[in-house]
């Protein structure tokens, strides 16, 4: 019975430690990447100032071209929507919001994803005129990873998890900016 309670409280004092880490440990998760484009900004900025241009360069059709999708609003407006449904893992169910325009330098996205698991993120892709035709494309979320969640982003590698995905957008994006 001794070695019973010895387990219990090595067991609680764990989970106890676990919390009191995850307390201090950020809930905010950001992941960006960018790419240098040889092109005229509004060349760019026509490739990703709608949610249809935008799925022209998009990684993940390739990960289930027959997705369903659907759209409301005018699309290259603040409010237009484009919702996604698959059984393919790493696509799943979702939708995406255009929720803020400054052309010809930013698109800001409400991502909400309701399988496999359900989370919010604020997608956004930035355009930086380095000179006439050298412009820095940066694509990137941002969301909320809920306590004691949170915890888990020490033991994450965004680069690992998202990397290959986002440069392969961004190399699409480049070539049908330069074409």
């Amino acid at each position: 019975m001794k070695v019973l309670k010895y387990i219990l409280i090595v067991l609680v004092s764990i989970v106890a430690l676990i919390m009191i880490i995850a307390l201090f440990v950020p809930k905010d998760v950001v992941y960006e990447k960018s790419i240098t484009i040889n092109a005229p900004i509004d060349v760019v900025w026509d490739n990703v100032n709608s949610l249809g241009d935008m799925d022209a360069w998009s990684p993940w059709n390739d990960k289930d071209p027959n997705m369903k999708k659907t759209s409301s609003g005018v699309d290259g407006t603040v409010g237009a929507m484009q919702s996604w449904e698959s059984d393919v893992d790493g696509v799943g169910t979702g939708s995406q919001t255009i929720s803020k325009l400054d052309p010809p330098l930013y698109i800001e996205t409400e991502l909400k994803f309701y399988d496999p698991y359900e989370s919010e993120a604020v997608g956004y892709v930035k355009l930086e005129e380095k000179s006439e035709n050298k412009i820095i494309a940066t694509w990137g979320f941002k969301s909320e990873m809920p306590y004691p969640f949170n915890i888990m982003s020490l033991f994450m590698n965004m680069d690992d998890m998202m990397g290959d995905d986002w440069n392969k957008g961004l190399s699409r994006l480049k070539y049908i900016s330069e074409i």
